[in-house]
C-alpha cells in the first residue's frame, strides 16, 4: 500500500516568503506585446507554420518579416524554430538560426550580423520574481553583437548581452555580460579562454 507523502516542515530556522498567490499576478502595465491581432494571426497561423517540420529559408523568413520581424540578407532559418514575438526580433545579415531553437522574446532581442545559434539554443527575455508573492514578471531584452557563435543547447538569461566574436559552448547558461572574442562555457557561464 503506498503511503502520502509527509508534508512539507520547513527545517527550523528558516523564514519562507509569502504565499505564492498566483490569481493575483497582473502583467506589467508597459509590456508592449503587439496588438491582439496581431498576436491572434501569429499563434494561430504563423507560430505552428514556422515551428513545423517543412523545410526551407525563404518562406519561413518571409512569414516572420510578414508579422514584423527586421531580418537581414541570407543565412538560413531551419525547421523547428520557435519564436513567441517576431514583431520584438531584429537579425542581422547572414545568420544561421538552428533546428529546435527558441527565440522566447517577451522583450527584444537583437542579433548582429554573421550569428550562428545552434540546435536548441533557448534565448529567454523574461523571468518571474520569486521572490513577490504575486509572482511579478521581469523582462530583460538580450543583444547579441556580429560574428558570434551560441553552441548547442545553450541558455541566455533576461538582459545578456554577448559581444562580438564570443563563443557559448555546448549547455552554457549565460546571464550577464559575455565579453569580445570570449570563449564560455558552464552553469553558471565563465570565461575559459580566447577565440
Amino acid at each position: 500500500m503506498l503511503q502520502s507523502p509527509a508534508p512539507f516542515e520547513p527545517t527550523s530556522g528558516i523564514v519562507l516568503m509569502e504565499k505564492q498567490l498566483l490569481q493575483q499576478y497582473v502583467p506589467p502595465a508597459d509590456w508592449n506585446r503587439g496588438s491582439m491581432l496581431l498576436r491572434f494571426g501569429w499563434f494561430l497561423l504563423g507560430k505552428p507554420l514556422l515551428a513545423s517540420w517543412l523545410p526551407g529559408t525563404a518562406w519561413r523568413k518571409q512569414l516572420l518579416r510578414l508579422f514584423g520581424a527586421r531580418l537581414g540578407r541570407g543565412g538560413r532559418v531551419k525547421p523547428r524554430v520557435h519564436i513567441t514575438s517576431p514583431w520584438m526580433l531584429r537579425v542581422g545579415d547572414h545568420c544561421w538560426l538552428g533546428e529546435d531553437l527558441w527565440i522566447d522574446n517577451l522583450a527584444p532581442v537583437v542579433i548582429g550580423d554573421q550569428v550562428c545559434l545552434s540546435q536548441g539554443v533557448y534565448l529567454c527575455t523574461g523571468n518571474h520574481d520569486y521572490r513577490s508573492s504575486t509572482f511579478d514578471l521581469r523582462l530583460g531584452s538580450i543583444t547579441i553583437n556580429d560574428q558570434v557563435w551560441i553552441a548547442s543547447k545553450a541558455v541566455l538569461a533576461p538582459g545578456t548581452q554577448v559581444e562580438v566574436g564570443a563563443v557559448v559552448v555546448l549547455g552554457a547558461v549565460v546571464s550577464g555580460v559575455v565579453p569580445a572574442g570570449a570563449i564560455v562555457r558552464g552553469n553558471p557561464a565563465v570565461v575559459v579562454g580566447q577565440r
